[in-house]
Order: C-alpha cells, then sequence, then structure tokens
C-alpha cells in the first residue's frame, strides 16, 4: 500500500485538440446524440489519451499499471463512476490541457473479493478558462473465473420515464474504442473477455453508458447538467439491448441504464441544473 500512496498527490499534464473529423466521427458513432447548443457531453473523454508503445501495455490493452496509474496489486479495472462539472463546452479546434491528478487511493472488501479504489481529478482548460472539472473513479478488482459474479436483480419499473433503446453491436464498440484510443480488451476480444476476466461477452464502455445519460439529460433539462454525477452497478454486455431512461425530478434528472431482457441497471446517474450547481 506505501508504494500505492506515494502516487497520490501527482499530476500530469497533456494538450490536445478536438478536430472537426473527430466531433464528425463522436456524432456518428452515437447516432442521433441529443446535444445542448456547442456543448457535446462526453467529447473530452477523446481527448489527451495515453499513448503508449506495445512493449509498455499490460496483459489487458492499457498502459501498464506503474506507467500512468499505480499499481495496487489487483490486475482488473474498470470505470466505476465520477462526477462532472460542466462551464463550458468543448471548443473544436483550439488547444485543451486536461491536467490530471492522483487523488485518492482505497481499499475494500466486496462481495467478489478484494476491491481498490483510484479517484483522479481532470480539470480541462483552454488558456486560463476551465471547461470541465471531473472526478473520476476506477475499480481494480482480483481475478475472477467465468460466472462468478452474481447478477443483480432487475429494478423496478419507471412508468413516467422518457426511454431511448440503443442496440450495441461489436462495431459501436470497435468505433468508441478508436475514438478513445482506448485499448481496453474486454471491449473487442471475445476470449479474453470471457476466459480471462469472466465477463459474459465484450463489455460496453463505461463511458459511452454516461455519454447516453448525459445525452438524454440535456433533453430532458433543456441545457447541460452543470453537475453530473454517475456511478458503475454491472456490466452491460454486447448485444443486450440498452434502455437508456431518465426522469426529471425537481431541479435536476435521475437516469440509467438498463439491459433490456433482464431488467438489471448497468449504470445509473444524477444530473443538476445551473441553478443547483451553484
Amino acid at each position: 500500500m506505501s508504494a500505492a500512496e506515494d502516487w497520490i498527490g501527482r499530476s500530469r499534464a497533456a494538450t490536445d485538440r478536438i478536430t472537426d473529423r473527430q466531433l464528425a466521427e463522436f456524432r456518428a458513432t452515437l447516432g442521433d446524440a441529443h446535444c445542448a447548443g456547442d456543448h457535446a457531453p462526453g467529447l473530452e473523454w477523446c481527448l489527451s489519451p495515453e499513448i503508449l508503445p506495445a512493449d509498455q501495455l499490460g496483459r489487458d490493452g492499457h498502459p501498464r499499471l506503474g506507467t500512468v496509474l499505480p499499481d495496487l496489486g489487483l490486475p482488473r479495472r474498470m470505470w466505476a463512476g465520477g462526477r462532472i462539472r460542466a462551464r463550458a463546452p468543448i471548443p473544436v479546434g483550439e488547444p485543451v490541457t486536461r491536467t490530471t491528478t492522483v487523488q485518492d487511493i482505497a481499499y475494500k472488501q466486496g462481495r467478489s473479493g478484494r476491491l481498490g479504489f483510484l479517484t483522479l481529478s481532470h480539470s480541462y482548460a483552454c488558456g486560463d478558462h476551465i471547461l470541465i472539472d471531473e472526478e473520476h473513479d476506477i475499480v481494480y478488482r482480483e481475478d475472477s473465473g467465468p460466472g462468478s459474479a452474481a447478477t443483480p436483480p432487475p429494478a423496478e419499473d419507471w412508468p413516467e420515464a422518457e426511454r431511448r433503446r440503443v442496440e450495441p453491436t461489436p462495431t459501436l464498440l470497435f468505433r468508441y474504442s478508436a475514438m478513445t484510443f482506448n485499448g481496453h480488451r474486454i471491449h473487442y476480444d471475445l476470449p479474453y473477455a470471457t476466459e480471462v476476466e469472466g465477463y459474459a461477452g465484450l463489455v460496453v464502455h463505461g463511458p459511452l453508458l454516461a455519454t447516453w445519460m448525459q445525452h438524454l439529460a440535456c433533453d430532458l433539462l433543456g441545457t447541460v447538467p452543470a453537475l453530473f454525477s454517475y456511478r458503475g452497478m454491472s456490466p452491460l454486455i454486447c448485444g443486450a439491448t440498452a434502455l437508456i431512461e431518465g426522469r426529471v425530478t425537481g431541479q435536476g434528472a435521475e437516469l440509467r441504464v438498463r439491459d433490456a431482457d433482464t431488467g438489471t441497471v448497468a449504470m445509473q446517474a444524477h444530473a443538476e441544473r445551473a441553478e443547483r450547481a451553484g
């Protein structure tokens, strides 16, 4: 643990820019993406990916642990959730600097074994202007065999919710991986996903689920949420129909992504308008 704790407070910065081609790819991949004005929530996750040569990658296709992220002694990792404060849109063609800081490291004992939680803070700025502040949670897990994870029960229905249906395909997962330079093999390597990490199939990206919910929140609230918090609940497997659901609650909205067949919630979120964000 002491070696991992040494990472807390470490920062790194990278500058990138969104091109017209990247924006076109983003909109084509997400389909009829509903964005408010010039905002395209989730576009920031296409900026400044970690670009390392193949000999510096781990078995999962991510940068090897201990290079850009600490090694917590647990081999599997996934997006666990996050909190986003949106201040201004990402400008196309302008340099945007993302500063990433290791904020916290914690360990817990879960039903499936030992878990490690890494919290990163990301600040996206154009010159002196902060565009987005983000806290990003990553969960590290032990290895497990196929079928070892329990399936959560179906969630209660939301009769009043607005719904969208998405059919995740291997092509969709490939295109999103390419846009974000995400090499995690659970999104494209079926034998690895099922035989090594124990999933039921290819896994839909956590940030893609969060992006679907942000775009629905834009429609429900009539604006980009000033605050958006989300938490992963269970993997959404490629081939399962995804229901993106949302309902207005006071000055905000609650949202979720469910497997249409099982009713299991893959990710849930809460969005707030600017007046609630302060």
